[in-house]
């Protein structure tokens, strides 16, 4: 465990250390986002920060790298180089469209052929979670493999528009997937594991960059970071099952934590339920699913009364209640786990909607003061001033009476 924190470390600490000359550098090329109409922030600033936590990953890989501990993952195969190198290329894609907007098409299309390389390279599902654990065919492999990654990038791209919100949620997530990882490595004679080293070190990046990212922001991640963290996340859920023999082990044991199919799911709950909220309501509406609007989750917390900080805090809780509610379930008995998921959705529910309810209800006070006194000034009026039904409908049966 000291191994996987010493890692996190360098990472945080390289990320954070060159994050003011990604910043320079962004201004010097004109990586510096133009205000739109659904922004939150109200000032310029770069973008371009995914370029920071690619150089804090790379870092601690090379140093990983070199650690007796570790080093082993790198020699005995190439997934590590793989990933690294997948890696670079997300966040060049990613830089692209930071400097020159991409045409959202062509940034699908390079997200795909990325994820069919990285499949190529070896980072693949192996199993299906049909009834039994089921060896998937190799093309069938690459095939969810890249839609897992693609649909991973997009959504914690979909979820960046607050400062520190992305980058919060994924490293709850990757905390709560390393420690799982960590858990199924040690089951094996040999403890290292390339899962949770790259949890570790994403999270690691994460905090680096929420340093500087912390509203008000000094840097945005840009897509080119919230691509990085949503392919890097994704890596280390499927790297995990390559630990686990279908044949061997259990479904009803192991299923609902470890299985890629779920865990991007399960830790990116709150950016994959932003993402599909969104795709159907711009579909509905005749748009395209990449057509930007002021609905997401983030933009309805602004809306309802929170500042900046507490809506993201406030996400940040609810993204560690699924997560680490996904993960209690399979070390402690599940009534308790549910007890205590429901206080604290309970408390998170209330804290959500505390901002609009203290602003409602006075305004419901008042306006049921004003109803009230508009009834007392009618049950005021003298007798002679009110004018009976009957009557009006004689003046208007005899106008000229």
């Amino acid at each position: 465990m000291r191994v996987y924190l010493f890692i996190a470390a360098i990472a945080g600490g390289a990320t954070w250390l060159v994050m003011p000359m990604v910043r320079h550098l962004a201004i010097r090329v004109g990586a510096v986002g133009v205000v739109r109409a659904r922004d939150v922030h109200k000032v310029p600033t770069p973008r371009m920060g995914g370029l920071g936590m690619l150089i804090g990953f790379a870092v601690a890989m090379c140093f990983a790298s070199r650690i007796p501990f570790i080093t082993g993952l790198f020699q005995s195969g190439h997934q590590a180089w793989v990933i690294l190198a997948g890696a670079v290329a997300i966040c060049l894609l990613g830089i692209a469209d930071d400097l020159w907007d991409l045409d959202w098409m062509l940034k699908l299309a390079g997200q795909l052929l990325i994820s069919v390389f990285v499949s190529w390279g070896g980072i693949q599902i192996i199993s299906l979670p049909l009834g039994s654990l089921v060896a998937a065919s190799p093309s069938l492999s690459m095939a969810i493999t890249a839609f897992l990654i693609v649909a991973s990038i997009n959504a914690v791209n979909f979820v960046d528009g607050l400062d520190g919100l992305a980058a919060g949620i994924v490293a709850i997530g990757g905390i709560a997937f390393a420690i799982y990882s960590y858990i199924i490595a040690r089951i094996s004679p040999d403890y290292a594991s390339l899962a949770t080293l790259i949890d570790v070190a994403m999270v690691g990046i994460c905090v680096g960059f929420l340093l500087h990212n912390w509203h008000p922001a000094k840097l945005f991640m840009g897509d080119s970071g919230s691509m990085l963290l949503g392919y890097l996340i994704t890596c280390a859920s499927i790297v995990v099952t390559g630990r686990l023999d279908p044949a061997t082990i259990h479904a009803s044991i192991y299923l609902p934590a470890f299985m890629p199919i779920l865990l991007p799911i399960l830790v990116l709950f709150l950016p994959v339920l932003d993402m599909c909220l969104a795709i159907v309501r711009r579909l509905s509406h005749g748009q395209s699913p990449m057509h930007p609007d002021r609905m997401h989750l983030h933009h309805r917390m602004l809306r309802i009364g929170h500042t900046v900080r507490s809506a993201v805090l406030i996400l940040w809780g609810w993204a560690a209640l699924i997560a680490f509610g996904s993960l209690f379930i399979l070390f402690f008995p599940l009534r308790y786990v549910l007890i205590g998921l429901a206080l604290a959705a309970i408390l998170l529910t209330f804290a959500t909607l505390y901002p609009y309810y203290r602003r409602r209800l006075p305004e419901i006070r008042r306006e049921n003061a004003l109803l009230a006194a508009q009834g007392s000034q009618h049950a005021a009026r003298p007798h002679w001033h009110r004018k009976s039904r009957h009557d009006k409908d004689e003046d208007d049966i005899h106008p000229m009476k």
